[in-house]
């Protein structure tokens, strides 16, 4: 039989002696992000900066864990690393689930890391402690669909991310990490392949950018093609007008998860696409090449694309260092 699902936004239970998967005593603090990739990457003295502007180091970002979340995240950490490490085709191989499981843990891990934070910070100056509820309920989703690695689980109808693998032209050191809490929006980028996903859009980022991804078919992208599709992706993030609802049901010892329709409305799933915000979006994930935002936006209608050429057909000749 399953434990029951751990809900910590309930009560705001977010004590470090309190496993941050399954509610159960913790037994000692684990690294949000694998020992495997800080070691790989020399992540451990690497800035990473938090919601509140405080930089840590990749290896400071810990949350408490218990013997079988411990156990649980080994046996999924040891399926990813065989995965990433073989390159594109063996992470294309893996099952879309633990793929979302292993990218859940580091986006919840920072979640929890930072409410954490929060509380502690609102403590010290006497203040209560408050959280947007709509923020919260996405969280406590999220926790709940993360609890998949310690419950029997099954994901019924329409699947609550968009995940999408592409193969990259990149050196085998190439390492690079993004994620936007408040949209559940993540993308990664190492040896030769990129990610990027929304945790809980139920699959509507893949329809809304199917025309690019159409295009883009299996082409090997140049890196800054992919940070291009990223920051549509992440551009498209902030502009869902969604907040999912799902169905949680436990019954003999499986937890069921539905999602709920989300057009039921007759206003579109996104709001407009503004091309100079974009703009500014694009600018930031094309830092490594130095592009202005005048450059980017010359043409507000039509920004600058290194993706497809005149917006019609993939572009396969980028001039750009990697």
């Amino acid at each position: 039989m399953s434990s029951p699902l751990f809900r910590p936004f309930d009560r705001y239970n977010f004590s470090e002696s309190v496993c941050y998967l399954t509610g159960n005593p913790a037994v000692s603090k684990i690294t949000v992000f694998p020992e495997w990739l800080i070691k790989q990457y020399k992540l451990e003295d690497k800035p990473f900066k938090m919601l509140d502007e405080r930089i840590l180091t990749y290896r400071d970002i810990t949350v408490p864990a218990s013997e079988i979340a411990i156990a649980k995240l080994e046996l999924l950490e040891i399926e990813i690393r065989n995965a990433f490490n073989c390159g594109y085709e063996a992470v294309t191989q893996l099952d879309e689930l633990k793929l979302f499981q292993w990218m859940a843990k580091q986006v919840y891990g920072i979640i929890h890391w930072e409410v954490r934070a929060g509380m502690r910070q609102q403590r010290a100056v006497g203040e209560e402690f408050n959280f947007s509820q709509s923020i919260a309920h996405k969280f406590s989703n999220l926790h709940i669909m993360l609890q998949s690695l310690v419950q029997n689980t099954e994901f019924e109808g329409v699947l609550p991310w968009s995940i999408k693998v592409f193969p990259l032209k990149s050196a085998p050191e190439t390492f690079s990490y993004r994620d936007e809490i408040n949209t559940l929006v993540f993308s990664l980028k190492m040896n030769d392949f990129g990610i990027v996903a929304c945790l809980q859009d139920n699959g509507e980022s893949l329809i809304y950018h199917k025309p690019v991804l159409d295009k883009i078919g299996n082409h090997i992208l140049h890196p800054i093609q992919f940070e291009e599709i990223c920051a549509r992706f992440f551009y498209s993030a902030y502009l869902f007008n969604r907040l999912p609802e799902y169905t949680v049901l436990s019954a003999n010892g499986t937890t069921y998860i539905d999602a709920m329709p989300l057009r039921i409305s007759s206003r579109p799933v996104y709001d407009t696409w503004q091309g100079k915000t974009y703009g500014q979006v694009l600018e930031n994930f094309w830092k490594a090449w130095g592009f202005t935002l005048f450059e980017i936006i010359k043409n507000p209608d039509h920004p600058m694309s290194f993706l497809l050429k005149e917006g019609k057909d993939f572009n396969e000749s980028v001039d750009l260092p990697l």
